[in-house]
């Protein structure tokens, strides 16, 4: 084994070992710190300098798209005026693994005469930090993975996986639903795929291929054939209800087997009880139907209108994959 592949698995075993460590500590103070985010009426403030500020920002991204408003506030720029986003209801939360960086002072200052909570992530729970703070939790690693215990490698990992943990609390905390958070990322393959009904995207009215029990064989072929979406077509009974499915696998077989395939009507043909879907439901929902059963059409029905039966719509998994649900 070469000298730098040792030296890449000694870091990640020294990073993974500082995340586990802090399994045994959590504990009233993890609590009490989830429970200051979850009941916090304005918004959480993220500071840090240096590798923990780049941790704070992260953590204020995480925090922000998963239901808790948060921003993140440079210690440096907070005494020339940006001390003014803190507002009343606001929680801060400092993350300083030695915990004694001078340009905290304007921030801890300010707390301590508004009367805020303050939160500390630290390694060292003798600082000034920790001290100002009404919670500490503690991110105190064995060792660093920088070759010269210097740079912040395996801190600045465990304060983001602390971080991490925090927010992922919060969140069940406050009954965070995927619907919520694509919300929040409307831009996203996940945002697609949690927000995009079946109605959105299948084929209705005119381009619905449906055909009577009664339509002669030549016409249903017809209609499969100049219809927007090819390769199937519904059967419906007098009272317009979906009664059946044709599609161009039994085309095929029908041709390989009849002598006169054209003759007969939709009836002969038609597989009974076919796989439909609700108009409603997660587009997401459908494409799992189709790849469940092996099938690349499903028929749309609408469950909550007069008619739950009659088809409204035919989805092909091409309209899905056009979604980009995939």
């Amino acid at each position: 084994m070469s000298k730098i592949i040792q030296q890449g698995l000694r870091v990640l075993e020294v990073e993974a070992q500082a995340i586990l460590a802090l399994k045994d500590r959590l504990g009233a103070e993890f609590e009490q710190v989830v429970s200051l985010i979850t009941n916090c009426k304005g918004k959480l403030i993220l500071t840090g300098m240096g590798k923990s500020g780049q941790i704070a920002r992260k953590l204020a991204a995480t925090f922000s798209s998963t239901g808790t408003p948060a921003v993140f506030l440079h210690p440096a720029e907070s005494s020339h005026g940006d001390l003014g986003v803190i507002q009343t209801g606001d929680v801060v939360m400092a993350l300083s693994y030695g915990g004694e960086s001078p340009e905290f002072s304007g921030i801890l200052r300010f707390v301590a005469r508004k009367g805020m909570p303050l939160i500390a992530v630290t390694g060292n729970l003798n600082s000034s930090l920790a001290k100002a703070a009404q919670v500490t939790l503690n991110v105190h690693v064995s060792e660093e993975a920088c070759p010269l215990n210097l740079a912040p490698t395996a801190s600045s990992t465990a304060t983001l996986a602390l971080g991490d943990a925090v927010a992922m609390a919060v969140m069940a905390e406050k009954g965070f639903s995927p619907e919520d958070f694509a919300e929040f990322h409307p831009g996203g393959s996940l945002g697609y795929r949690l927000l995009t009904r079946v109605k959105d995207v299948m084929h209705g009215g005119e381009a619905l291929p449906a055909v009577g029990l009664e339509t002669p064989l030549r016409e249903v072929f017809s209609i499969m054939t100049h219809k927007d979406v090819r390769g199937a077509a519904g059967v419906v009974d007098g009272k317009g209800d979906l009664v059946g499915v044709i599609t161009d696998g039994q085309i095929r077989r029908r041709l390989e087997k009849s002598t006169d395939p054209l003759t007969g009507t939709a009836k002969d043909l038609m597989t009974t009880n076919p796989r439909t879907i609700d108009a409603n439901e997660l587009a997401e929902k459908a494409l799992f139907v189709m790849e469940q059963f092996q099938i690349n059409m499903l028929f749309v029905l609408d469950k909550e209108s007069e008619k739950p039966r009659q088809p409204v719509g035919i989805l092909h998994v091409q309209d899905l994959l056009r979604a980009k649900l995939r």
